[in-house]
Formats: C-alpha cells, sequence, structure tokens
C-alpha cells in the first residue's frame, strides 16, 4: 500500500508545476552557491601559489647574493648581509606558514573569508607576525557569501516547507481525503508515503545538484578523508531535512486549514533560522565582549616603543629568562643590535600576552556559549557541522594557530642561538619550514556526529509525536 500512494503522490506532483519550479530555484542556487564557493577557494589558492613563488624567488635570490660575497673584494653592509642570522631570520628570510584549502572547501566558506589563512614568520613577535593580516572589504564581510552551506540551511527548509503545508490540509479541504481513507489505508501510511515521496524529491535533487558541481569545481575527491567528509556531508543534509519533515507533519497533524499550517511554518523557519542565532550571537557578544582589536593593535606599537626605548634592559631580562644564550662578553653584547633586537621582541610579547590574552579568552568565552545553546537551533548545528566538513570552520583554524605557533618557536630556536654565537647562515636549505598537518578525520568525525544527533534525534522524536497525533485527526473540515 505504502507503494501505491507514492506511485499515486508521484504523478499528482509531477503534474503540477510547483515540483518543477522548485527544483529548477534549487538547482540554480545550488549551482550558483558551489560555484560561488570554489571561485572562493580558487581565490585562496592563487593567494597561497603567489605567496610561495614570491618566498621561492627571495631565496633564489639570497642564494645569489651570498655567492657573489663569496668573490675577492666583495663588501656588503652588516644590515644587508644575507648571511647574517638576524637578517634572514627578520627582514630577508620569512618564510609563509599557509593554511590550504580542504578537498571540500568549496561545499562552505564558512569562516575562512574572515580568518586569516597565511602568516610570514620571522624572528619578531608573535603578536606582529598575527596582526599582520590582510583587510577584507568591511561590507562584504557583514553581508557575508552565498555558498551551498547558505542554500542548505536557508532555502532547503522553504522548499521542504513549500512541498508539505497542504499534504493533508489540501485534501482535506477539497473533501477528498475522507473518500481516501474509505479505502484499506491508514493516515499514517498515508502521510508517511507523501513525506518519504517528497524526501526523496527534495533529498535526491540536493544530492544530484550538489555533486555535479562540486566535480564541476575542481574539488578533489580523492584527496584523503574526503570520502568520509562527503559520506559526513550527505548524513547532515539528510538529518536537517528529516527535521523539517518531522516539523511539517506535527503540523499536519494539528488538522489546521492550509493558510494556518504555512503560517505556523513559516514562523518556525523564522525563528528557528534567523531569530534564534541572532539572539544567541547577541548574549554571547553581551556577557562576553571582546576587547576592541584596535586595543590590541594599539597595545602592540606601545609595547613596542616601550621595549625599543628600553632595549638593554630587556637584554638584561632576556639573559635572566635564558642564562645559557649568555656567552661572550656581556658588555659588547648590550651594544649588539641584533641581539638587543631579539630581547626586544621578547619583551613585546611579554607586555603585549596580557592584552592578547583578554582577547583570546573572551573569544573561548563567547565560543562555548554557542556550543551550549547551539542544539536549540538546528541553523547553528548545520552551520558547524558544513564548516567543520568543507574545514572552513574555527576548530580547524584553531589548530592552524597551533601549528603556527610551534613553527614561529622552531623558527626562533634555529635563528637565536645562531644570533647570539654571532654565525653566519651557510646553508639556506636548513631553514625551517612549515609543512601543514590535517586533522584526523576522526577528530572531524567526531565533531559532526554531535551535530548529527543533535539533528538527527529531534527529527525522530517530533516525527514520532506527529504521527501519533494523527490518531486525532479531524478528517472532515
Amino acid at each position: 500500500m505504502l507503494r501505491r500512494i507514492v506511485r499515486h503522490e508521484w504523478r499528482a506532483l509531477a503534474s503540477d508545476a510547483t515540483l518543477w519550479v522548485v527544483a529548477a530555484v534549487f538547482g540554480v542556487a545550488i549551482g550558483y552557491g558551489v560555484w560561488n564557493g570554489a571561485r572562493w577557494v580558487t581565490f585562496q589558492s592563487n593567494a597561497l601559489a603567489s605567496a610561495s613563488a614570491e618566498e621561492a624567488t627571495r631565496y633564489d635570490g639570497l642564494k645569489a647574493r651570498v655567492e657573489a660575497l663569496s668573490q675577492p673584494g666583495a663588501k656588503v653592509s652588516p644590515f644587508a648581509d644575507p648571511r647574517s642570522p638576524s637578517n634572514v631570520g627578520g627582514r630577508l628570510g620569512p618564510r609563509y606558514a599557509m593554511l590550504p584549502p580542504g578537498p571540500l572547501a568549496p561545499l562552505a566558506i564558512g569562516q575562512s573569508d574572515l580568518l586569516p589563512y597565511y602568516f610570514k614568520v620571522s624572528t619578531e613577535a608573535r603578536e606582529n607576525i598575527v596582526a599582520a593580516t590582510e583587510i577584507e572589504n568591511p561590507n562584504r564581510l557583514l553581508a557575508g557569501r552565498f555558498d551551498l552551506a547558505f542554500v542548505i540551511i536557508f532555502l532547503y527548509p522553504l522548499l521542504i516547507l513549500a512541498l508539505t503545508y497542504n499534504m493533508l490540509s489540501a485534501e482535506q479541504e477539497q473533501g477528498t481525503l475522507s473518500l481516501t481513507l474509505s479505502q484499506p489505508v491508514a493516515l499514517r501510511t498515508l502521510v508517511s508515503g507523501k513525506v518519504i515521496l517528497r524526501a526523496l524529491i527534495l533529498v535526491g535533487l540536493v544530492v544530484a545538484f550538489s555533486a555535479a558541481a562540486l566535480l564541476l569545481s575542481g574539488a578533489d575527491l580523492t584527496a584523503p578523508g574526503a570520502a568520509t567528509r562527503l559520506a559526513l556531508w550527505l548524513a547532515v543534509v539528510a538529518a536537517y531535512g528529516a527535521f523539517w519533515f518531522g516539523l511539517a507533519i506535527i503540523v499536519a497533524s494539528l488538522g489546521r486549514n492550509s493558510t494556518t499550517n504555512a503560517t505556523i511554518l513559516a514562523s518556525a523557519w523564522l525563528i528557528l533560522i534567523v531569530m534564534t542565532p541572532s539572539l544567541f550571537n547577541m548574549a554571547a557578544t553581551s556577557f562576553y565582549p571582546v576587547p576592541s582589536r584596535v586595543e590590541m593593535v594599539q597595545a602592540i606599537r606601545e609595547a613596542q616603543d616601550e621595549a625599543n626605548k628600553g632595549g638593554s634592559q630587556a637584554l638584561a631580562r632576556f639573559y635572566e629568562d635564558h642564562p645559557e644564550l649568555a656567552t661572550g662578553d656581556p658588555a659588547q653584547a648590550m651594544n649588539d643590535f641584533n641581539v638587543v633586537r631579539v630581547a626586544v621582541n621578547d619583551d613585546v610579547e611579554r607586555r603585549v600576552r596580557p592584552v592578547v590574552n583578554r582577547y583570546e579568552e573572551q573569544i573561548a568565552k563567547q565560543q562555548r556559549v554557542i556550543d551550549s545553546l547551539r542544539f536549540l537551533s538546528p541553523a547553528i548545528l548545520m552551520q558547524s557541522a558544513l564548516n567543520d566538513i568543507a574545514g572552513t570552520g574555527t576548530d580547524r583554524h584553531r589548530d592552524y594557530l597551533a601549528q603556527v605557533d610551534a613553527y614561529h618557536q622552531q623558527w626562533r630556536d634555529y635563528f637565536v642561538p645562531k644570533i647570539f654565537a654571532k654565525t653566519l647562515i651557510a646553508d639556506f636549505d636548513q631553514v625551517p619550514r612549515f609543512g601543514y598537518r590535517e586533522e584526523a578525520t576522526s577528530v572531524v568525525s567526531a565533531r559532526v556526529t554531535v551535530a548529527l544527533a543533535g539533528l538527527l534525534v529531534p527529527a525522530l522524536v517530533i516525527g514520532a509525536i506527529g504521527l501519533r497525533r494523527l490518531r486525532r485527526f479531524p478528517v472532515v473540515a
């Protein structure tokens, strides 16, 4: 009987122009979303390629200059000497620490247009390196970017509701529902057949259009972990759709007319997708306001000025913290510009660290508030899951920053002893390079599974309640 209901519903929907309009609009929106995401990924990839090319050209130039200095009579200023560890580690030889786009990055731009994805690492203070990022167009950041995640989170539920708000009320108003139920079929079976068909159509459209657009975008589906991420994406899309279908069932079970059903469902979409995330964000920023980034940059500048003024004192403090480096004549070291510069950078970090810690702590508290409330909004759950799958969320970026910090420390550990020992750089190939280590797929899967459960469990509960309520459904309006 269920199969017969599905076939009948398909003939009814196929003869209605609404289905084809929905499919066309959905296809165009998905295609444009993936194209826009792929365009952003291409922009990032080109920027990283340009950075790599600039670094390679710069190092070729350093090697050529060192070769020229090996000629008899060649001279160079100490401040421009390409063999000086202070010059190479500071101004001449910084290397880029880059965060490459994930294999499924075209699916969701996420936070990747807000968070920096490359740093130029040197012996400078960490805060100078992290603060020196590109400035994005604020109007674009305010409006956000249209991507597939936007289509799934905002438009996908609307299309589900457009095809389900009157699945029972229309027949009830036309007087055909009682005729249908006079056959050996239960109302729950009838509703299940209607929902199954609509779910197959809409989920099929999402999967087919998204897969086609993803392949055309050039995404590397053979990359390690890509298949798992794609399976997770399909699972969360299905769970998100199940939530809205469950909501449609429970509204249909109320026995109201089509207009009332549409109003209730539209209100639910507005509250859950638009208002609730905004209110949660407002609450997080109100309870844990983040210090102004301008304040942090100003603190860095003031710390630099103060540290430069007290370079000798900073050097003395540095020797106290690192006695193993206090070799040679201290009086001569005090006057050594390169040594003082190392101490100044260390002093800048010490002065700025409280401001940076306060900034990062407030951000972490805001994130904890959102994480604790996210199960009250399917939109927040969906956004976090899609960002995790695409590799454009805050968790992956936080892991990247930790790797940058470790690389910065490795860079200093390589150059600082050479600066203090006044040895020259002989082999540029030995200069540390950054290699990003992707998060383990199991770690990503664990985070996404939590969001998946947060979507699927309410969907099943709401759907079950709706089907149970159908026992009291008024067949005749």
